[in-house]
């Protein structure tokens, strides 16, 4: 056979071998995906690589993501996962066709690495999840062997010149069945995944809060500005920002779900049901959060009405005393059932705040996305230090005995929430017309309230705006604004003052280590 008809098929067995190799990829991670329900979902090796790739991401490079990506940068590190996957896959496959068993080792490679991320997480239950990455690496290394093995076959001499072709036939029939049986395994793994979260959708459906013992006080009237683009007072559930680690969100049964405080200075350990704390007086009430991770003029802050039970209570039933009392123990470190620890001044939570357990957000049951069946609602701080959702443990100890998950990565032990403002509308770069334009927004000092905000146009003087109604110092406060605007371009810039007299400072800081400050600007083109 000649030089000019060999290429061809030199070129076309190449990409056969990659195709073999995606082949394989593809079987490793369907079959992982069946493997996944026998132990766990967060065991899969996608959603394993994914959390051991948070854990190690440095701080900044979180704060850059969650900046870029918002609520959506768990999608993109998934899939940059499966494009870095697929890509090692097709090499491995056009590895293989010189190197037949290194390629299927590179494919058992990839399943120790999985199998490794899966048992070293924080909430790993040990080497049953290393289970699905292992036996997905195994399946994917025969797939591999097999198809290579098909491209390597050689035929009879024809006419009498060597054909060094391959068995396309017999490729053909192995790749169509590994992608149907691949396809088949993984479609079925999803399926029985979420047969194992049923009985947590099911547990969740049959809960009804019962009435608050304490409930929220009525919103004032003129709470809420009735101006188009602003943050409505209350947050919908499905509205308000996620932020966290959890790549596939925990689906917990609230049947057998159960949280155990325990710990320095805890006379009386309990063990405490979903059912255990119904059967407490329930308090309502309206508390602002907002996520350490937000930037000046960021979406990461919402208003939600939460219902839950008083921590402090609980706390003292334990035999807790604060530190200001003599109590040993200044950190309570709370542990998620996906392993994330959060620490928090025990002092805060016991200081008269209104610190919940709360089982319910703006008068239903928690969403899975926010903590079902139970979190911790904090007012006041931020969220990396109060808000563990699918809160399973409360351990008493000191900031000098344990570093919790963020405190690890360079984030800080206390972070109250900073006093900030925000601009709703206009958005930047708006082209509004002359005339009047209503500037408006929210505004925000858990535990301090907001007092005043000043709206600056370009480099004029303060000029104070309204302020809606106020419901607690616990919540954000609407401000509006009516800007007699003229033509040309304007920056519009907003700062607050808390009840303490403390104006909102210029200085700009980033979100790392306690949370970002400065004053939120919007630049318009007014024609």
């Amino acid at each position: 056979m000649t030089d000019d008809k060999r290429k061809p098929r030199i070129r076309a067995r190449r990409l056969l071998g990659a195709l073999s190799g995606g082949l394989a990829g593809f079987a490793a991670l369907a079959v992982a995906e069946l493997v996944s329900p026998a132990v766990r979902p967060q065991a899969g090796p996608v959603v394993a690589v994914g959390g051991a790739a948070i854990d190690r991401t440095p701080a900044a490079v979180k704060d850059w993501a969650i900046r870029n990506f918002g609520t959506d940068d768990k999608l993109v590190l998934q899939a940059g996962i499966l494009t870095v996957l697929a890509l090692f896959a097709l090499c491995l496959g056009t590895a293989a066709l010189r190197f037949r068993r290194a390629g299927a080792a590179g494919v058992l490679l990839f399943g120790i690495v999985g199998a490794l991320a899966a048992t070293t997480r924080p909430d790993s239950i040990g080497p049953p999840d290393a289970l699905p990455s292992l036996v997905g690496a195994a399946t994917g290394a025969v797939v591999l062997y097999v198809l290579v093995g098909r491209l390597a076959v050689r035929r009879e001499p024809v006419d009498g010149a060597p054909d060094h072709g391959w068995d396309r036939r017999g490729f053909v029939i192995a790749a169509s069945a590994a992608a149907v049986a691949s396809a088949g395994a993984g479609s079925l793994g999803r399926v029985l995944n979420g047969f194992g979260a049923r009985d947590a959708v099911a547990s969740r459906e049959r809960i009804v809060l019962p009435a608050p013992g304490s409930p929220a006080a009525p919103v004032p009237a003129g709470a809420g500005l009735r101006i188009a683009g602003v943050s409505p007072f209350l947050t919908p559930n499905g509205s308000f920002y996620r932020v966290d680690t959890a790549l596939v969100v925990p689906k917990v049964d609230a049947t057998t779900w159960r949280l155990r405080i325990h710990g320095r200075g805890v006379t009386r350990p309990v063990s405490l049901s979903f059912d255990d704390l119904l059967r407490r007086e329930l308090v309502e009430r309206n508390i602002t959060l907002t996520c350490v991770s937000n930037e000046v003029g960021g979406p990461y802050t919402g208003n939600a009405r939460w219902t839950g039970v008083r921590l402090a209570d609980l706390l003292a039933e334990c035999g807790v005393v604060p530190p200001s009392r003599g109590g040993p123990a200044d950190q309570l470190v709370s542990r998620s059932v996906d392993g994330m620890t959060i620490g928090t001044p025990v002092e805060d939570v016991m200081d008269g705040r209104d610190a919940l357990l709360a089982l319910g957000m703006n008068g239903e049951p928690l969403p899975f996305d926010h903590g079902f069946p139970v979190r911790m609602v904090v007012p006041g701080l931020y969220g990396f230090v109060s808000a563990c959702k699918w809160i399973e443990e409360i351990e008493l100890t000191t900031f000098a005995a344990y570093d919790p998950y963020w405190v690890r990565r360079g984030w800080a032990r206390r972070a109250p929430v900073k006093t900030q403002s925000r601009i709703d509308t206009p958005k930047s770069f708006a082209r509004p017309k002359t005339g009047t334009v209503m500037v408006a927004g929210v505004a925000w000092a858990q535990r301090r309230g907001i007092d005043k905000v000043e709206i600056r146009v370009d480099d004029g003087p303060w000029q104070e705006a309204r302020l809606a109604a106020e419901d607690s110092r616990d919540t954000w406060r609407q401000w509006s604004f009516p800007w007699q605007a003229t033509k040309g371009g304007h920056t519009l810039t907003v700062r607050a003052t808390d009840r303490t007299g403390a104006v909102q400072t210029e200085r700009r800081t980033k979100t790392v280590p306690d949370g970002a400050s400065g004053w939120h600007s919007v630049v318009v083109t007014v024609e």
